[in-house]
This record gives structure tokens, sequence and C-alpha cells, in this order.
């Protein structure tokens, strides 16, 4: 992170006042009434300034004046050392809730806030759903997704009309909230989207093809064919419908999508690992060659958990300045490649070198997958925590006349922190847009990837499982922070803490990391590592 925009956050940070939290004997209650050890007037200070700061163009089910009220009875709070990450963990709640849309037909939730012409019906967009559900799945009223989750399947959605890995954020979205009947009441229609992708995109090599576009990921070096993206989704898929189907009570059609799964595996390591490169890369259709490019696309299977432990080699370029690394977030074409750019001519929206933060959330998604799931020793916590440290710092925006104001757009310029798609739109009209320009502000608000989840299943290390445990495991490099603290966390009808202080003194809860379901502790360990703990039992 250079100094100009760690400047430019400690700037954001100090023109917020007062923004630590009440803490030991707290008076907040969740909105099921059991008691925080956060107060609510940290968010509320952080919504105020949120406020302040924002022109609202657009509104939907949810305004500004509303926002505070309806982020309190729904989300997670975090106080943790690093305000800049505090302030892009409440910042992101902040930004979802505008996308919160009701209709006629029940509530969606939007990627852009103007109408625009590629969506479809009540302006949704599929590409962006996947983070929609992981990210959303942590509201308490679960009215939200519900109806989203409907509408794809059953309410006329065109959940094919970019990638979108739909069976595997079901499940996931179920680990977390943990009513498997609505998971089961959308297989039938899970299954048909299924069958529909294997009938317009499946290969007769046995895995699937997509144009770059539709992958969301136009002008990539990589072009189309048989992408990574498109097959781990589809691998995604099939291991989430065959754990549906048994949670329905359908073993031969579970056991028919492990097959799947198997299959697309092995089909994905034969052809689409490049030996020399060490990396999973575009197949071209055309030629039936290797694409010989490392893209960020090319994790994308660790988010899965699909790769063999010989794979995770590929993770060396993480954090090497010739590959990936860039000092405001990852881009998405390894850097010593020949078509590497960052450019501000031709097409707005670039994947041949900017940073998207749709891409960088899907690898940091997958990161954590490996360091939890696999043993290796090519990237560490530490790479993890830097990664969303720098991702988290990037969500701001500096204005003509010095104003730093919180944001989140569309593709950065990965050594400038720039929102470039933003810069040359704006460099029509200059810094005031026009009324009557249509898509004004396009990306302002951006709802295009994911942050809160990142920071509750990876730094903070909530696991979410099938059963009644709960497994904690921070990747929060041990030494970093002195205390953290994540609070009224909703967890298969539970609420859950968990907390982290050093010293025992911030927090009165006694030293080391403690995890609590509705105010009973239930893990506790003296350091900064893996804890499980049992779900209290559901009461008459």
């Amino acid at each position: 992170m250079d100094r100009r925009r760690f400047l430019t956050c400690a700037a954001l940070v100090a023109a917020t006042p007062s923004l630590s939290s009440a803490r030991a004997g707290s008076k907040s209650t969740s909105s099921a009434g059991l008691p925080m050890i956060l107060d609510y007037g940290l968010l509320k200070r952080y919504v105020e300034q949120f406020n302040r700061l924002d022109t609202e163009i657009y509104r939907q089910h949810v305004p500004n004046e509303d926002a505070f009220e309806f982020l309190k009875g729904n989300v997670p709070l975090l106080e943790c050392p690093d305000k800049n990450l505090e302030r892009t963990f409440h910042f992101r709640w902040w930004t979802y809730r505008k996308h919160v849309k009701k209709t006629p037909e029940g509530f969606v939730i939007t990627e852009f806030l103007p109408d625009v012409s590629w969506a479809r019906k009540y302006n949704t967009i599929s590409c962006p759903a996947g983070h929609h559900f992981y990210e959303g799945r942590w509201i308490h009223d679960t009215r939200y997704l519900d109806d989203y989750a409907r509408f794809w399947f059953y309410g006329g959605g065109s959940p094919r009309n970019y990638s979108f890995w739909a069976a595997d954020a079901m499940y996931a979205r179920y680990l977390a909230d943990g009513r498997g009947e609505f998971l089961t009441g959308l297989l039938d229609g899970l299954v048909a989207n299924y069958k529909a992708w294997e009938k317009s995109r499946l290969h007769e090599s046995g895995l699937f093809w997509q144009i770059d576009d539709r992958d969301g990921m136009e002008v990539s070096i990589s072009g189309s064919g048989l992408r990574p993206t498109i097959n781990s989704y589809m691998y995604g898929g099939s291991v989430a419908l065959a754990k549906i189907a048994e949670l329905a009570g359908q073993p031969d059609l579970a056991e028919q999508y492990r097959e799947k799964a198997r299959r697309i595996k092995r089909i994905t390591h034969e052809k689409l690992w490049h030996p020399e490169d060490r990396f999973f890369e575009v197949r071209k259709r055309e030629t039936d060659r290797l694409a010989d490019v490392r893209e960020l696309l090319g994790y994308t299977p660790w988010y899965f958990n699909m790769p063999e432990a010989r794979c995770s080699v590929a993770w060396k370029h993480l954090m090497d300045p010739r590959g990936f690394y860039a000092p405001y977030g990852p881009t998405t074409a390894e850097q010593r490649h020949p078509g590497f750019k960052v450019s501000y001519k031709g097409h707005a929206c670039q994947w041949n070198g900017p940073s998207w933060p749709y891409a960088t959330s899907q690898t940091l998604t997958a990161l954590a997958n490996l360091l939890n799931n696999y043993e290796q020793d090519v990237v560490t916590r530490t790479d993890y925590a830097r990664t969303l440290l720098i991702y988290g710092r990037s969500h701001t925006l500096e204005r003509k006349d010095g104003q730093i104001v919180p944001w989140i757009d569309e593709n950065l310029n990965p050594y400038t922190g720039d929102w470039i798609a933003r810069t040359r739109h704006m460099g029509r009209w200059g810094e005031k847009w026009p009324e009557h320009t249509r898509y004004r502000e396009r990306g302002k608000a951006y709802n295009h990837s994911s942050f809160c989840d990142l920071v509750i299943t990876g730094l903070i290390g909530l696991r979410p499982r099938a059963d009644n445990v709960v497994e904690v495991n921070p990747l929060l490099p041990s030494g970093w922070w002195r205390y953290f603290c994540l609070d009224n966390v909703p967890y298969q009808g539970h609420a859950l803490t968990i907390l982290w202080d050093q010293t025992g003194e911030r927090y009165g809860r006694g030293k080391g990391l403690h995890v609590y379901a509705d105010g009973k502790e239930i893990a506790a360990s003296e350091t900064l590592g893996n804890v499980q703990g049992m779900l209290p039992a559901a009461s008459a």
C-alpha cells in the first residue's frame, strides 16, 4: 500500500468522530432480544458518516434515511484495531442495502442501481448473484434472499444470461441458516437450471464452454473457450446438488450428481491444468490449445475445493509483483504477460490487467479454502490478511476538491487505485454528471462482489458446516491485532459472537479467543487458532 492511499484512508477514518464502540457493560440487544457485546452506536456513527458523504441518486426499498434501522435489525457488527477494515465492513453492508429492491413478485438484489440495458427482469443480472447469496446469508431477515432465490428459478429470472454458481450459492446459504426445507424446495428448479446449462454449454470434451463476456470478464487475454470459471461453477453445482438431493431423500439423484462432479474434476485437471505454467488456464475451442496466460480466474477451482493437492503450487503467483500482486488489489492477468495492460482506451470494462472486486472476492474465498482444507506451504495466513486489507483500503474515492469518500465501483487501476470505468465515463462530462445522462454514476455502490463474507468466514474464521458444530479458524496472523469482536452473526437460528482479546481487559471476558451462541460461551482458546463448540439445543 503506497503512502498516498494510506494517508487517504487515514484521513477518512480521522474524519469520523468517535468510532470506538461501547464494550463491556453494553446495553445493546440484538433483534432477537439477546445481549450484545458491541453497541449499536458504532453502527450509527458509521451510517451517519456514509449518509453525510453520499449523494443519493437512486432509491430502492431502503433509502438512506432508513439505513440505520434496517442495518440495526439485520447485520453483524465488527470492531477491530484496523479502522479502515472496520469502516469498509460496515460500508459494504450500507451499500448492499441500497440494492434490496421490492418488486411485485417479492424482493430481488440488484447489481447496478440505475436500470441498464443488459439486465433482465427487474434490472437483475445473474453474473454477481453468487456473491449476493454468499454475502446476504449473514442478514438476519431471510425474506430478502428467500424471494431472490425463488425469483431465479420460479419467478422469471434469467440465471443463464451470465455464468452463475447457483446451486453452490444456495447450499452455502443453507450452511449459514440451516433451513433444509427451504433449500430442498429449490431442488427441481436447480436441477432444471443445471440441465439447461448442459444443453447449451456442454462441450464434446465433457467440459463446459463460455464466452468471456458471459463470464462477466470481457476483453480478457484468454478469450472464450473451456474456461476454469464455468467448469468450477458446474463442479460446485454438481457437489451441491448431490448434497441437496441427499437432504431431499433422493439418493439416486445424489449419486448422479456426484458422478458428474467426479467427471468434471477429472477432465478439468486433464484439459485445463497447464503442466508447464502449473496453472488452470482457458482452453481455446478453435485450436484445442491452452491460452498460455495465467489469469486470476485460474484460482476459481479452489472456491469449490476442486483441485488436487499438487496444484497448490499455482498460488505462488498471488503475491509476486510479476504475477498478480499490486498495491490496489490483485491484477486480473499476470503482469509478466505481453498482453497485460491497464488502458483508458477502448472498452471501459477490460479484464486484461485491471483489478476487479468481483475476481478479488472469488480469489479470497478460494484462498481461505486452500488455507483451511489443504496441506501446502506456498501461501500463508499473512498472504490472506494482506490481500484482504489491501482490498479493504481500495474502497475510497478522492474527489477533485480533495474530499475522501467511501466508495465501491467497477474496475480499479491496480497501481493508482483509480476507478477506471468511472474515470472513463466522467471524462465525457467532467466532475458533474448531467441529470439527463443515461446510467448516471453507473458503478456507484456497485454490487458485483463480496467483502463482509470474506471477513466473517476468512479473517475471523467462521466456517459454516452442515452439522450443529460451530467451527472458528481465524486467518488473522498471530500478533497482528490485540482484539476484535464480531457480534450478532445469524447462524442456524442462533446469534453468534466471536471475539479475540489478547489481555482480557477490552471486553472483560478473559484472555484469548471466545465464541458465544445466544450469549453463552461454547468454545474458547488462549491462542488464535481453530476452536469448535456445539450449538445450544433448540428451545422447546
